[in-house]
């Protein structure tokens, strides 16, 4: 009956191939070529899992060489029609309006018990190794994946949101959008808070918002840079970039009003409006800006903070095409262009939007 189900094939008479299978599995379920032709069923009929499934485990259980020789020569035609697919549905996805700006995917942090699933998973859709999938899934903060046109991506984020595996995905448009105002200080701060702040056209005004409206908060810590003299390992002196200290960032996000209000230790004029910090003026800027967080965090105690901004930077800085693309709206004295900046910006936006 086998000979007529392989006749039944070459004619591509599959009812008749599916009438005899269906006879035979009650026979001989688990003859290599029952097995076999029922992979291939189940391939001419769409169910391509099943029959990735079948063809694998004969590879494993059978010693026929003809038998190992057309499983794989199915798993291959699988692969085919996999990546065909996904052509398709990458095209189609890039073809749907707006889909073709500029966009990031950002892989979230997966525990460590979960990762030699999630890896494998991972690998299986990003089509690499799964020993390169381990080390690219993330176990603290995020990691800036992939970059490209956002309806790529978000084929490839709706599959791995599927598989288990915590991501996102935005335009680079959407963080352009938000308006960022730098606070110079605190004028009052009760039930409602009023700042003086300088817009993205750097006009000095005022903003008077509600706590409540405040609905993150991300702090982070940006490299200043110096050129410094040194002695190589010759004897002879060296000019060369060294990370002298660091400014310390905070943004308070209202997405009521598509706006972050941004702090820094550097511009913030401790010695202006409200008293928030007593003896201000003798005071370093570190402990001022210490104080200054603490009562923030007074303000809003059930607000998250992201603090993973240093982690999320080592994944984005090489990314120079997206950064390059984003004003920072960060005012620290550069004496060479860095990403830095762009970097905060960008992490910070990707907290707002998400």
């Amino acid at each position: 009956m086998i000979e007529q189900v392989a006749i039944a094939f070459d004619n591509k008479d599959y009812e008749t191939a599916a009438t005899l299978l269906k006879q035979l599995q009650q026979e001989s379920p688990e003859h290599p070529w029952v097995q076999f032709y029922l992979g291939r069923l189940h391939e001419v009929s769409g169910n391509y899992q099943d029959a990735e499934k079948i063809f694998r485990q004969l590879l494993r259980d059978t010693r026929n060489t003809r038998i190992v020789t057309l499983a794989r020569q199915g798993l291959r035609r699988l692969q085919e029609i996999e990546q065909e697919e996904r052509q398709r549905a990458i095209a189609q996805a890039k073809s749907e309006p707006n889909n073709t700006e500029l966009g990031v995917l950002i892989l979230e942090p997966v525990n460590n018990e979960l990762k030699p699933e999630a890896s494998r998973k991972f690998a299986q859709i990003m089509q690499i190794d799964p020993y390169s999938a381990r080390l690219t899934l993330p176990s603290r903060g995020w990691r800036l994946y992939r970059t490209g046109q956002v309806g790529e991506l978000k084929f490839y984020g709706e599959q791995l949101q599927q598989a288990g595996i915590p991501c996102f995905w935005t335009t680079i448009t959407a963080i352009q959008q938000i308006q960022v105002f730098q606070i110079k200080y605190f004028s009052q701060s009760q039930l409602k808070a009023t700042v003086v702040c300088r817009n993205q056209a750097n006009q000095l005004g005022s903003l008077t918002f509600d706590w409540s409206e405040v609905t993150a908060r991300v702090v982070g810590l940006l490299p200043i840079f110096e050129q410094v003299v040194d002695i190589d390992a010759r004897g002879q002196l060296e000019r060369k970039t060294q990370t002298q200290d660091y400014a310390q960032f905070c943004d308070l996000h209202l997405p009521g009003r598509r706006c972050i209000l941004r702090l820094c230790d550097g511009s913030y004029e401790f010695q202006q409006g409200l008293e928030i910090i007593p003896q201000a003026s003798q005071n370093t800027i570190r402990i001022n800006w210490n104080s200054l967080s603490n009562w923030i965090g007074q303000q809003l105690p059930q607000v998250k903070t992201w603090s993973d901004f240093t982690l999320f930077a080592d994944t984005a800085l090489d990314h120079k095409e997206i950064l390059g693309q984003l004003e920072s709206h960060i005012h620290l004295f550069r004496r060479e262009e860095t990403n830095w900046d762009s970097a905060f910006h960008l992490y910070s936006g990707l907290a707002f939007v998400k």
